[in-house]
């Protein structure tokens, strides 16, 4: 049985659209653009606006994720959460990774993904030393991949 959640999400204005999974493998929901226009990214960061609001409980991690649709073409969302006691319109911030690449967003293009994830209450206390693993403070590329 499955333990689905309910989230509020309230639709701003006309033409705006609930988030949906794709599939029904997908672990995010495709998140729509909720445009009057057109709007053109190129490599400076351009807020694009959904029309919707959402109220996220206290425990869920609300992710906004960059597409890999997009990402294939160089266009990137920027990685966010939507806190839980924010009540505005929920804006993607998008941006080409290089100079020659131009991207026109349509209304209701599929700007982002959305991923709910559960949280767990935790306390952050001081330690003089943490336990030992094979890996140790080795980062940044350490592992070898």
């Amino acid at each position: 049985m499955s333990d689905l959640g309910t989230i509020k999400v309230k639709l701003l204005r006309e033409g705006a659209r609930l988030p949906e999974r794709a599939t029904a493998g997908s672990s995010g929901f495709d998140v729509y653009a909720c445009l009057q226009g057109d709007i053109e990214v190129g490599q400076a960061p351009v807020i694009i606006p959904t029309g919707i609001a959402m109220e996220v409980p206290h425990d869920v991690d609300a992710q906004l994720r960059p597409r890999s649709g997009l990402a294939k073409q160089g266009v990137l969302a920027t990685f966010g959460t939507l806190d839980s006691d924010y009540r505005g319109e929920l804006l993607i911030t998008l941006y080409a990774i290089g100079p020659g690449i131009r991207h026109t967003v349509r209304h209701g293009d599929r700007i982002a993904q959305l991923v709910l994830v559960r949280l767990f209450a935790a306390e952050l206390v001081v330690a003089l030393e943490l336990s030992e693993t094979g890996r140790g403070a080795g980062g940044h590329g350490s592992t070898g991949r």
